[in-house]
């Protein structure tokens, strides 16, 4: 296993937010908390979505489990949180259609308050209106429903439980021919929650940032719209809601426009928009491993950047401050109707070149349509490029003078009143797994065996996330969506951020689609902290997406 290190040439490419970054793999002195795996639950259902976003009610000591491939919520007590069994099942959108006359299509989010159930719905056709469901706990009774907008992807309660936030994700169709808007829907829920009518939700549009509306002034620089024919409101879509302490604001991740939207919650409006920009992979720290054809670990820096793209998102408070958490996944539009992503190699066949300065050039000679090295890294056609002309929907004869990648292996913290980041954990996710796995384990992907496979894409593919308290210290617990397994923080101090445990139930030697392979494809996280938990233990309850199986972690304290 090799593991070589180039020197950076930082100061030579340009970047948002300068070459400037705070990582640490070291593991903290001063934490004293060690996961371990206690049981899961087996729907049976591989490579079907049939465990998906999770929740937990303390007082049921029942997790709620987004089962996308039957369309349904399961539910499973965890009255044992060794061996979590499956009690009932929800239908949510029968439950629906039984109310308004509208079919829809599967549950996508669901989240628990105060002996209250909310389930985001999408509508049967994707770009028509979802719905939210209410539920009440006790008796898993269905009690209303409401319509909010396009593609509910993620819902929940604010922390007082007196307003529920909904990320209304708005995606095309795959012809790209129907692209309704993103945005966020609040609704006010009354104290006699049957009450709940449709003049409780409030849509939170983004319109006013098109061209030519009265915010369009406000849009940052690096906001990616880039849609075929879209407008801003169109091309915004908002992927995944937290809540600050103080219920003032909630934060939406904006994944495939690569930014972050702060929602004032009391005037019920887009207070701003940030961009993230980029990570630079040339940086001492930022190492990546870049091909999934050169047969060994090579982690390396490379004159690319990363757009962060963060998919979950967290938020907490300390001294008063809120910061937000990212797992930085990374996503790129690949439609029928219209694809943004090419490999490095491409650029041949497109009669494309690459102009950097001549000492980026010298570094990346003869690999650009090299398989082994830059030449299989997936870049989009979006960012970094000029002068191009489209020849049937493909950009030809351009210019590169920087080249993007999606995401950016990590997770990062940011301040929430300024959007700057204060924390990225750079290469830490590739160079752990890559010590702690070994070749047979490194940058797998969540279907296959196949070691370096996810390289050339975005590794490790950090995706669910969740935060906790324990013991007066605020803990990170971020999902590989890829090679699997759960990584834990230390983020009490944000700018000192620090790399506590890797741990991950998945065999690599077993058949992917079989039991013995254990958990694959983290897609939801939830955090119980040890007085809502059934044991007295502080609990990590995992959906996973691809094993179709839903496992739980028991969080102890070091000796």
């Amino acid at each position: 296993m090799r593991l070589p290190i180039a020197l950076p040439l930082c100061a030579t490419i340009a970047l948002v937010g300068g070459c400037a970054t705070n990582h640490s793999a070291t593991p903290s002195a001063t934490s004293s908390i060690e996961l371990s795996f206690l049981g899961r639950y087996e729907s049976g259902v591989f490579g079907a979505s049939a465990a998906e976003i999770v929740t937990y009610d303390a007082q049921a000591q029942e997790t709620f489990v987004v089962n996308a491939n039957s369309g349904k919520i399961d539910v499973l007590s965890l009255k044992n949180p060794a061996l979590p069994t499956k009690t009932s099942t929800l239908d949510v959108s029968k439950d629906v259609t039984n109310l308004t006359g509208i079919e829809l299509g599967a549950a996508n989010s669901v989240s628990v308050h105060n002996g209250i159930m909310a389930v985001a719905i999408e509508a049967k056709i994707k770009q028509d209106r979802g719905y939210i469901a209410f539920y009440k706990v006790d008796d898993h009774r269905f009690i209303t429903a409401v319509q909010v907008g396009a593609l509910p992807d993620m819902v929940t309660f604010t922390h007082d439980g007196k307003q529920v936030v909904v990320a209304n994700e708005g995606e095309p169709n795959d012809e790209y021919t129907i692209d309704p808007e993103g945005s966020v829907s609040i609704i006010t829920l009354p104290n006699d929650i049957a009450a709940l009518r449709q003049k409780d939700v409030t849509e939170v549009s983004f319109r006013d940032f098109n061209n030519g509306g009265t915010r369009a002034a406000e849009r940052p620089a690096g906001l990616r719209i880039f849609g075929p024919n879209a407008s801003v409101a169109q091309d915004l879509e908002p992927e995944y809601i937290t809540v600050s302490e103080d219920n003032r604001y909630a934060f939406v991740s904006l994944q495939e426009n690569n930014a972050i939207a702060k929602i004032d919650l009391t005037k019920k409006s887009v207070q701003t928009i940030w961009a993230l920009g980029a990570k630079d992979y040339n940086q001492t720290g930022n190492e990546l491993d870049i091909s999934d054809k050169d047969k060994s670990i090579q982690l390396t820096n490379w004159p690319v950047l990363g757009l962060y793209m963060p998919d979950s998102i967290a938020s907490y408070s300390v001294s008063g401050k809120t910061y937000l958490v990212t797992a930085n996944e990374g996503d790129s539009r690949d439609y029928k109707g219209f694809s943004e992503e090419y490999r490095v190699k491409d650029l041949a066949d497109l009669n494309s070149q690459l102009a950097l300065t001549n000492t980026l050039k010298h570094s990346i000679e003869g690999k650009l349509e090299d398989d082994k090295n830059l030449g299989r890294m997936k870049i989009t056609s979006t960012l970094g490029a000029k002068d191009c002309e489209l020849v049937k929907g493909a950009p030809t004869n351009c210019t590169f003078t920087q080249l993007y990648g999606y995401g950016a292996r990590s997770f990062s913290i940011w301040n929430g009143e300024t959007g700057e980041q204060v924390f990225d954990s750079g290469s830490d996710f590739e160079r752990i797994t890559a010590e702690q796995l070994g070749e047979k384990g490194f940058n797998t992907s969540n279907d296959n065996n196949k070691s370096d496979d996810r390289s050339d894409d975005k590794g490790p593919e950090p995706e669910a996330l969740t935060l906790g308290q324990i013991n007066g210290r605020t803990y990170a617990f971020i999902g590989l969506e890829r090679v699997g397994g759960i990584m834990v923080y230390d983020i009490t101090t944000p700018m000192k951020s620090q790399f506590v445990q890797y741990l991950t139930s998945r065999n690599f030697d077993a058949k992917v689609d079989t039991s013995a392979a254990g958990d694959l494809g983290p897609e939801g996280m939830k955090f119980v902290p040890k007085e809502n938990s059934p044991t007295g233990q502080a609990l990590l309850i995992v959906g996973n997406e691809v094993s179709g199986t839903t496992s739980v972690y028991g969080i102890s304290s070091k000796k």
